[in-house]
Protein backbone atom coordinates (compact mmCIF):
# COMPACT_ATOMS: atom_id res chain seq x y z
CA UNK A 1 0.00 0.00 0.00
CA UNK A 2 1.12 3.84 -0.85
CA UNK A 3 -0.02 5.67 2.28
CA UNK A 4 2.12 3.47 4.08
CA UNK A 5 5.23 3.61 2.30
CA UNK A 6 7.85 6.11 4.33
CA UNK A 7 8.43 9.30 3.22
CA UNK A 8 12.19 10.94 3.00
CA UNK A 9 11.76 15.10 3.33
CA UNK A 10 14.55 17.12 1.80
CA UNK A 11 16.01 17.13 5.10
CA UNK A 12 16.70 13.85 5.60
CA UNK A 13 14.12 13.09 8.13
CA UNK A 14 11.93 10.07 7.25
CA UNK A 15 8.18 9.69 8.34
CA UNK A 16 7.07 6.06 8.77
CA UNK A 17 4.16 6.49 6.55
CA UNK A 18 1.76 8.80 4.36
CA UNK A 19 -1.12 9.81 6.82
CA UNK A 20 -1.33 13.09 8.73
CA UNK A 21 -3.24 14.26 11.21
CA UNK A 22 -3.47 18.35 10.03
CA UNK A 23 -3.45 20.79 12.18
CA UNK A 24 -6.89 21.45 14.63
CA UNK A 25 -6.98 24.01 16.88
CA UNK A 26 -7.34 22.51 20.25
CA UNK A 27 -8.69 25.09 22.94
CA UNK A 28 -7.11 23.07 25.60
CA UNK A 29 -4.61 25.74 27.39
CA UNK A 30 -5.69 27.54 30.52
CA UNK A 31 -5.59 31.01 31.78
CA UNK A 32 -1.35 29.99 31.95
CA UNK A 33 -1.54 29.55 28.29
CA UNK A 34 1.03 26.35 28.71
CA UNK A 35 0.31 22.38 27.54
CA UNK A 36 -1.17 20.59 29.93
CA UNK A 37 -2.38 16.60 31.10
CA UNK A 38 -4.99 17.13 28.65
CA UNK A 39 -3.01 17.86 25.96
CA UNK A 40 -0.73 14.80 27.21
CA UNK A 41 -3.69 12.49 26.22
CA UNK A 42 -4.58 13.92 23.52
CA UNK A 43 -1.57 13.81 21.31
CA UNK A 44 -0.90 10.16 23.40
CA UNK A 45 -4.39 9.19 21.24
CA UNK A 46 -3.03 10.34 18.49
CA UNK A 47 -0.08 9.06 17.93
CA UNK A 48 -1.33 5.68 19.17
CA UNK A 49 -3.48 5.94 15.93
CA UNK A 50 -0.86 4.95 13.34
CA UNK A 51 -0.80 8.13 11.48
CA UNK A 52 2.92 9.20 10.55
CA UNK A 53 2.61 12.82 11.00
CA UNK A 54 1.01 14.33 13.55
CA UNK A 55 0.59 18.46 13.21
CA UNK A 56 -0.43 20.35 16.43
CA UNK A 57 -2.68 23.27 16.66
CA UNK A 58 -2.08 26.68 16.64
CA UNK A 59 0.92 27.68 19.44
CA UNK A 60 1.27 31.21 18.75
CA UNK A 61 4.59 33.24 19.24
CA UNK A 62 2.64 36.44 21.28
CA UNK A 63 -0.11 35.59 24.02
CA UNK A 64 -1.45 39.26 23.20
CA UNK A 65 -2.56 38.25 19.27
CA UNK A 66 -4.05 34.49 19.72
CA UNK A 67 -6.17 32.57 17.67
CA UNK A 68 -8.33 31.33 20.67
CA UNK A 69 -8.49 31.88 24.39
CA UNK A 70 -7.20 28.57 24.72
CA UNK A 71 -3.83 28.78 22.61
CA UNK A 72 -1.03 27.01 23.73
CA UNK A 73 1.52 30.35 23.72
CA UNK A 74 5.70 30.36 23.43
CA UNK A 75 7.21 33.07 23.97
CA UNK A 76 10.23 31.78 26.35
CA UNK A 77 11.17 28.29 28.12
CA UNK A 78 8.75 28.94 31.00
CA UNK A 79 6.40 26.13 29.97
CA UNK A 80 9.47 23.86 28.32
CA UNK A 81 9.22 20.90 30.99
CA UNK A 82 4.67 20.92 30.11
CA UNK A 83 5.88 20.64 26.03
CA UNK A 84 8.32 17.91 26.46
CA UNK A 85 6.13 15.92 28.44
CA UNK A 86 3.69 16.57 25.74
CA UNK A 87 6.46 15.21 22.54
CA UNK A 88 6.89 12.53 25.33
CA UNK A 89 3.54 11.12 24.79
CA UNK A 90 3.24 12.12 21.27
CA UNK A 91 6.20 10.12 19.79
CA UNK A 92 5.38 6.96 21.58
CA UNK A 93 4.88 5.53 18.30
CA UNK A 94 7.54 6.35 16.09
CA UNK A 95 5.68 9.19 14.56
CA UNK A 96 6.68 12.44 13.82
CA UNK A 97 5.33 15.25 15.51
CA UNK A 98 5.36 19.24 14.24
CA UNK A 99 4.46 22.32 16.36
CA UNK A 100 2.33 24.30 14.02
CA UNK A 101 3.06 28.47 14.82
CA UNK A 102 1.04 30.84 14.32
CA UNK A 103 -0.04 34.83 14.66
CA UNK A 104 -3.11 35.79 14.15
CA UNK A 105 -2.85 39.26 13.57
CA UNK A 106 -6.62 40.63 12.74
CA UNK A 107 -8.03 37.45 13.21
CA UNK A 108 -7.28 37.55 17.06
CA UNK A 109 -10.99 37.58 18.31
CA UNK A 110 -12.03 40.65 21.32
CA UNK A 111 -11.44 37.39 23.32
CA UNK A 112 -8.23 38.04 23.07
CA UNK A 113 -7.93 41.94 22.26
CA UNK A 114 -9.43 44.81 21.75
CA UNK A 115 -6.26 45.94 19.73
CA UNK A 116 -5.44 43.77 17.26
CA UNK A 117 -2.39 44.59 14.54
CA UNK A 118 -1.87 43.66 11.20
CA UNK A 119 -0.57 44.55 7.68
CA UNK A 120 -2.60 47.41 7.33
CA UNK A 121 -5.85 48.60 9.15
CA UNK A 122 -8.27 46.59 7.31
CA UNK A 123 -10.76 45.09 9.69
CA UNK A 124 -12.16 41.59 9.49
CA UNK A 125 -15.75 41.57 8.91
CA UNK A 126 -17.01 38.65 10.85
CA UNK A 127 -20.47 39.22 13.68
CA UNK A 128 -18.35 41.81 15.36
CA UNK A 129 -15.77 39.49 17.05
CA UNK A 130 -13.05 41.22 15.75
CA UNK A 131 -11.60 44.79 16.47
CA UNK A 132 -10.04 47.06 13.73
CA UNK A 133 -6.05 46.49 13.54
CA UNK A 134 -3.85 49.01 13.18
CA UNK A 135 -0.89 48.81 10.88
CA UNK A 136 2.08 47.39 12.07
CA UNK A 137 5.46 49.17 12.13
CA UNK A 138 8.70 47.98 10.91
CA UNK A 139 9.90 47.54 14.41
CA UNK A 140 6.86 45.21 15.06
CA UNK A 141 7.79 43.25 12.03
CA UNK A 142 11.23 42.67 13.14
CA UNK A 143 10.15 41.39 16.51
CA UNK A 144 7.31 38.75 14.81
CA UNK A 145 10.12 37.48 12.78
CA UNK A 146 11.86 36.85 15.92
CA UNK A 147 9.02 35.64 17.78
CA UNK A 148 8.68 32.64 15.13
CA UNK A 149 12.38 32.03 15.06
CA UNK A 150 11.94 31.94 18.77
CA UNK A 151 9.33 29.47 19.20
CA UNK A 152 10.61 27.39 16.47
CA UNK A 153 14.33 26.97 18.52
CA UNK A 154 12.12 26.38 21.96
CA UNK A 155 9.86 23.61 20.10
CA UNK A 156 12.77 21.85 18.48
CA UNK A 157 14.30 22.09 22.26
CA UNK A 158 10.83 20.90 23.93
CA UNK A 159 11.15 17.75 21.42
CA UNK A 160 9.13 17.88 18.22
CA UNK A 161 10.45 17.24 15.85
CA UNK A 162 10.07 19.22 13.12
CA UNK A 163 7.65 22.79 12.66
CA UNK A 164 5.01 24.36 10.72
CA UNK A 165 4.58 27.80 9.88
CA UNK A 166 1.00 28.58 9.18
CA UNK A 167 0.86 30.83 6.21
CA UNK A 168 -2.65 29.97 5.03
CA UNK A 169 -6.60 30.66 6.52
CA UNK A 170 -6.14 34.46 6.85
CA UNK A 171 -3.62 34.65 9.47
CA UNK A 172 -0.65 37.59 10.11
CA UNK A 173 1.41 35.77 7.64
CA UNK A 174 -1.58 35.52 5.01
CA UNK A 175 -2.52 38.81 5.92
CA UNK A 176 0.74 40.17 4.61
CA UNK A 177 0.14 38.11 1.37
CA UNK A 178 -2.94 39.04 0.46
CA UNK A 179 -3.46 42.70 -1.68
CA UNK A 180 -6.90 42.47 -0.28
CA UNK A 181 -5.28 42.97 3.56
CA UNK A 182 -1.81 44.14 2.93
CA UNK A 183 -2.02 48.13 1.58
CA UNK A 184 1.68 48.78 2.69
CA UNK A 185 4.09 50.93 0.36
CA UNK A 186 7.19 49.96 1.91
CA UNK A 187 9.11 46.52 1.03
CA UNK A 188 6.37 44.73 2.62
CA UNK A 189 3.50 45.86 0.33
CA UNK A 190 2.53 46.15 -2.93
CA UNK A 191 4.31 43.91 -5.18
CA UNK A 192 3.95 39.76 -4.03
CA UNK A 193 7.84 39.85 -3.87
CA UNK A 194 7.46 42.33 -1.06
CA UNK A 195 4.49 40.79 0.49
CA UNK A 196 5.95 37.77 0.76
CA UNK A 197 8.42 39.01 2.58
CA UNK A 198 7.65 38.57 5.95
CA UNK A 199 7.17 34.62 5.57
CA UNK A 200 10.52 34.01 3.42
CA UNK A 201 12.62 35.70 6.01
CA UNK A 202 10.98 33.76 8.90
CA UNK A 203 11.72 30.39 7.16
CA UNK A 204 15.66 31.75 6.09
CA UNK A 205 16.26 33.00 10.02
CA UNK A 206 14.65 29.49 11.21
CA UNK A 207 16.55 27.42 8.86
CA UNK A 208 19.89 29.04 10.40
CA UNK A 209 18.84 28.16 13.51
CA UNK A 210 17.45 25.36 13.20
CA UNK A 211 19.96 23.74 11.41
CA UNK A 212 19.64 21.65 8.00
CA UNK A 213 18.40 18.75 9.47
CA UNK A 214 15.01 19.87 10.69
CA UNK A 215 12.05 19.61 8.97
CA UNK A 216 10.60 23.31 8.39
CA UNK A 217 7.19 22.71 6.51
CA UNK A 218 4.85 25.87 5.81
CA UNK A 219 1.02 25.85 5.34
CA UNK A 220 -0.02 28.01 2.48
CA UNK A 221 -3.15 29.24 0.95
CA UNK A 222 -3.79 28.23 -3.16
CA UNK A 223 -5.93 31.17 -3.04
CA UNK A 224 -8.10 33.60 -0.30
CA UNK A 225 -11.14 32.72 -2.69
CA UNK A 226 -12.10 36.59 -2.34
CA UNK A 227 -11.49 39.48 -4.90
CA UNK A 228 -8.95 41.04 -5.07
CA UNK A 229 -7.35 38.65 -2.45
CA UNK A 230 -3.89 35.94 -2.78
CA UNK A 231 -4.28 34.27 -5.79
CA UNK A 232 -3.15 31.23 -7.46
CA UNK A 233 -0.41 33.37 -9.46
CA UNK A 234 0.68 34.81 -6.31
CA UNK A 235 0.84 31.31 -4.83
CA UNK A 236 3.12 30.32 -7.29
CA UNK A 237 5.40 32.34 -7.25
CA UNK A 238 5.70 31.83 -3.35
CA UNK A 239 5.73 28.32 -4.04
CA UNK A 240 8.88 28.95 -6.46
CA UNK A 241 10.58 31.06 -3.14
CA UNK A 242 10.12 28.32 -0.95
CA UNK A 243 11.72 25.63 -3.76
CA UNK A 244 14.52 27.64 -3.42
CA UNK A 245 14.42 27.67 0.16
CA UNK A 246 14.06 23.69 0.30
CA UNK A 247 11.22 23.71 2.79
CA UNK A 248 10.52 20.13 3.56
CA UNK A 249 7.05 19.80 3.06
CA UNK A 250 4.08 22.30 1.78
CA UNK A 251 0.58 22.11 2.51
CA UNK A 252 -2.14 23.28 0.27
CA UNK A 253 -5.17 24.70 1.71
CA UNK A 254 -7.04 27.93 0.79
CA UNK A 255 -10.11 30.37 2.47
CA UNK A 256 -9.60 33.27 5.61
CA UNK A 257 -12.34 33.89 7.84
CA UNK A 258 -14.33 36.13 5.54
CA UNK A 259 -14.71 32.78 3.52
CA UNK A 260 -13.81 30.02 5.23
CA UNK A 261 -13.09 27.15 2.21
CA UNK A 262 -10.74 25.29 4.10
CA UNK A 263 -13.67 24.18 6.55
CA UNK A 264 -16.70 24.32 4.16
CA UNK A 265 -18.13 20.52 2.34
CA UNK A 266 -19.27 23.21 -0.57
CA UNK A 267 -17.51 21.95 -3.45
CA UNK A 268 -18.30 24.38 -6.34
CA UNK A 269 -16.30 22.71 -9.26
CA UNK A 270 -17.50 19.32 -11.05
CA UNK A 271 -13.85 18.60 -11.29
CA UNK A 272 -13.21 19.12 -7.80
CA UNK A 273 -16.26 16.64 -6.75
CA UNK A 274 -14.83 13.91 -9.16
CA UNK A 275 -11.63 14.27 -7.80
CA UNK A 276 -12.82 14.30 -4.31
CA UNK A 277 -10.24 16.55 -2.46
CA UNK A 278 -10.78 20.09 -2.34
CA UNK A 279 -6.94 21.11 -3.54
CA UNK A 280 -6.31 18.74 -5.75
CA UNK A 281 -6.45 20.64 -9.24
CA UNK A 282 -3.87 23.35 -7.81
CA UNK A 283 -1.75 20.73 -6.34
CA UNK A 284 -1.43 19.32 -10.22
CA UNK A 285 -0.42 22.95 -11.25
CA UNK A 286 2.38 22.71 -8.52
CA UNK A 287 3.98 19.56 -9.74
CA UNK A 288 4.74 21.39 -12.73
CA UNK A 289 7.05 23.69 -11.10
CA UNK A 290 8.93 22.14 -8.01
CA UNK A 291 9.64 18.81 -6.25
CA UNK A 292 8.81 19.94 -3.12
CA UNK A 293 6.99 16.80 -0.76
CA UNK A 294 3.39 18.06 -1.03
CA UNK A 295 0.61 17.85 1.44
CA UNK A 296 -3.58 18.56 0.88
CA UNK A 297 -5.93 18.56 3.55
CA UNK A 298 -9.47 18.16 2.98
CA UNK A 299 -12.39 16.09 1.75
CA UNK A 300 -10.47 13.00 1.20
CA UNK A 301 -12.67 10.10 2.26
CA UNK A 302 -12.12 6.94 0.11
CA UNK A 303 -9.22 4.66 0.65
CA UNK A 304 -9.11 4.19 -3.08
CA UNK A 305 -8.77 7.50 -4.11
CA UNK A 306 -5.83 8.49 -1.58
CA UNK A 307 -4.03 5.33 -2.78
CA UNK A 308 -4.43 6.77 -6.25
CA UNK A 309 -3.02 10.35 -6.15
CA UNK A 310 0.00 8.67 -3.95
CA UNK A 311 0.71 6.18 -6.81
CA UNK A 312 0.35 8.66 -8.97
CA UNK A 313 2.48 10.73 -7.21
CA UNK A 314 0.58 13.92 -7.17
CA UNK A 315 0.81 14.18 -3.44
CA UNK A 316 3.44 12.93 -0.95
CA UNK A 317 1.05 13.18 1.99
CA UNK A 318 -2.50 13.01 2.81
CA UNK A 319 -3.87 14.99 5.65
CA UNK A 320 -7.18 14.35 7.50
CA UNK A 321 -8.30 16.12 10.20
CA UNK A 322 -12.32 15.80 10.91
CA UNK A 323 -11.98 12.20 10.43
CA UNK A 324 -9.86 11.37 14.00
CA UNK A 325 -12.60 13.33 15.71
CA UNK A 326 -15.76 11.08 13.61
CA UNK A 327 -13.86 7.86 13.83
CA UNK A 328 -12.55 6.81 17.00
CA UNK A 329 -10.24 3.84 15.06
CA UNK A 330 -9.34 6.30 12.26
CA UNK A 331 -6.78 5.55 10.74
CA UNK A 332 -6.13 2.03 11.39
CA UNK A 333 -10.05 0.94 10.31
CA UNK A 334 -9.65 3.46 7.11
CA UNK A 335 -6.14 1.31 6.15
CA UNK A 336 -6.67 -1.82 7.53
CA UNK A 337 -10.15 -2.06 4.92
CA UNK A 338 -12.94 -1.96 8.10
CA UNK A 339 -14.18 1.12 6.73
CA UNK A 340 -12.82 2.57 3.41
CA UNK A 341 -14.56 5.30 3.53
CA UNK A 342 -14.80 8.12 6.15
CA UNK A 343 -17.89 9.00 7.39
CA UNK A 344 -19.02 12.46 8.22
CA UNK A 345 -20.76 14.20 11.24
CA UNK A 346 -24.16 14.83 10.46
CA UNK A 347 -25.90 17.86 11.85
CA UNK A 348 -28.87 20.30 11.18
CA UNK A 349 -28.48 23.05 12.17
CA UNK A 350 -29.88 26.10 10.55
CA UNK A 351 -28.84 29.65 11.75
CA UNK A 352 -26.78 30.75 8.79
CA UNK A 353 -24.81 33.17 10.52
CA UNK A 354 -24.00 30.92 13.66
CA UNK A 355 -23.22 28.24 11.72
CA UNK A 356 -19.01 28.75 11.72
CA UNK A 357 -19.78 28.66 16.00
CA UNK A 358 -21.90 25.64 16.01
CA UNK A 359 -19.04 23.28 13.64
CA UNK A 360 -16.02 25.17 16.28
CA UNK A 361 -18.05 24.20 19.20
CA UNK A 362 -19.04 20.56 17.94
CA UNK A 363 -15.57 19.81 17.02
CA UNK A 364 -14.30 21.36 19.85
CA UNK A 365 -16.37 19.12 22.07
CA UNK A 366 -15.16 16.08 20.19
CA UNK A 367 -11.02 17.27 21.14
CA UNK A 368 -12.63 17.64 24.64
CA UNK A 369 -13.97 14.36 25.04
CA UNK A 370 -11.12 12.46 23.68
CA UNK A 371 -8.29 14.91 25.82
CA UNK A 372 -10.90 13.39 28.98
CA UNK A 373 -10.53 9.70 27.78
CA UNK A 374 -14.15 9.32 27.04
CA UNK A 375 -15.74 8.19 23.97
CA UNK A 376 -17.09 10.56 20.87
CA UNK A 377 -20.43 11.84 20.92
CA UNK A 378 -21.37 12.10 17.41
CA UNK A 379 -25.00 13.04 18.35
CA UNK A 380 -23.44 16.13 20.39
CA UNK A 381 -26.52 19.16 19.97
CA UNK A 382 -24.55 22.14 17.72
CA UNK A 383 -26.66 24.17 19.45
CA UNK A 384 -25.03 23.40 22.59
CA UNK A 385 -21.42 24.18 20.34
CA UNK A 386 -22.28 27.33 19.84
CA UNK A 387 -23.04 28.21 24.15
CA UNK A 388 -19.69 26.10 24.24
CA UNK A 389 -17.61 27.79 22.24
CA UNK A 390 -18.62 31.27 23.50
CA UNK A 391 -18.50 30.60 26.72
CA UNK A 392 -15.16 28.94 26.99
CA UNK A 393 -13.56 32.17 24.34
CA UNK A 394 -15.35 34.56 27.21
CA UNK A 395 -14.15 33.12 30.19
CA UNK A 396 -10.89 32.17 29.51
CA UNK A 397 -10.15 35.38 27.42
CA UNK A 398 -11.90 37.84 29.94
CA UNK A 399 -12.32 36.14 33.39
Amino acid sequence: MHILRPLILPCGASIQNRIAKAAMTERLAGRDLKANKWHLNLYKKWADSGAGLLITGNIMVDRRYKESSGNIVIENESGLKELQTLTANGLRKGNHLWAQINHAGRQSTIFSTFKPIAPSAVQLKRIMLFAKPRAMTIEEIENVIDRFVSTAVICKKAGFTGVQIHGAHGYLINQFLSPKTNLRTDDYGGSIENRSRLLLRIIRKSRVELGPYFPISVKLNSADFQRGGFNEDDALYVIEKLHDLKIDLLEISGGTYENTVFLTKRIERESTRKREAYFMDFAEKIRKHTNIPLMVTGGFRTFDFCEQVLKNKELDMIGFARPFLNDEGFPSNFVNGVSKKVQDANFNFKIKKLADFAEAGFYDYQIHQIAKNKPLKPNYNPYLGVLRFTKNELLKGWF
